[in-house]
């Protein structure tokens, strides 16, 4: 279902993870409540590459895509902007020559080819088949080689002690995370959390799909009005593309 680093010490880490299958990873979520409840799928074929593409042009003054991520998964602001986690934020993009400011979602970019998964030393930054770039909680040992590699600034360290967890997404104290463009969603036929709150909110500068399918909405708006990476010179092909920037 994944593509991971492949390294020597990972048959040791995958039989320590067994051996602790039943560590709390935060208060009344354990690792073996966790493998136990999920339920099978059909693994991620690479048939598909799920992208996100965001007009800026529509993107006003608001926070509906950082609130609903914020509700979808739990996540609470503890008034220390550098350390709080994100998983979306938005940033303002000026330009020197005239001025101009503009809003700017930014979040995991979903690359190609992901540095995150290049440095991980476990294997626990790993890359779907259909292009989602995941970490594994089970096995990331906060070491933040990751989020130090990343050139968008799109991961966090986990600090706190976590309560009152989503089922479908845990998190564990001393582990990274970052946007997971809401997989659980994708995999049960749904839009991500932050695309559905801009569609209702009435912005719709949002668009996701499938890169893969010409007849797919967002590739006929790639292919009509085009988009662009950000630092598209690194090569790494992202999943999440911009119009306006």
């Amino acid at each position: 279902m994944t593509e991971k680093t492949q390294l020597p010490r990972r048959g040791f880490l995958t039989r320590t993870g067994a051996a602790v299958a039943s560590l709390t990873i935060a208060p009344g979520i354990f690792l073996s409540q966790v493998v136990q409840a999920k339920k099978p799928e059909e693994p991620a074929s690479d048939e598909v590459r799920w992208g996100l593409l965001i007009d800026t042009s529509k993107c006003v003054d608001c926070s509906d895509c950082v609130d609903a991520c914020n509700t979808e998964y739990g996540l609470r602001g503890h008034n220390r902007p550098e350390t709080d986690a994100q998983w979306i934020r938005k940033v303002e993009v000026k330009d020197k020559l005239t001025g101009h400011v503009q809003a700017l979602p930014l979040m995991c970019q979903h690359c190609e080819s992901p540095p995150c998964v290049d440095v991980c030393p476990t294997g626990a930054s790993m890359k779907r088949k259909d292009g989602i770039v995941l970490v594994d909680k089970h096995i990331c040992i906060g070491c933040r080689y990751c989020m130090m590699a990343c050139p968008y600034k799109a991961r966090s360290f986990i600090h706190e002690t976590l309560t009152d967890q989503k089922s479908y997404a845990p998190r564990g104290k001393g582990t990274v995370e970052s946007c997971t463009m809401c997989a659980h969603r994708v995999d049960a036929g749904e839009n991500p959390a932050c695309v559905d709150a801009c569609t209702q909110s009435g912005h719709k500068s949002m668009f996701f799909g499938d890169l893969k399918d010409p007849s797919s909405p967002i590739s006929k708006e790639l292919t009509r009005r085009g988009g662009k990476q950000i630092r598209a010179d690194l090569g790494l092909n992202t999943g999440v593309r911009y119009r306006g920037i």
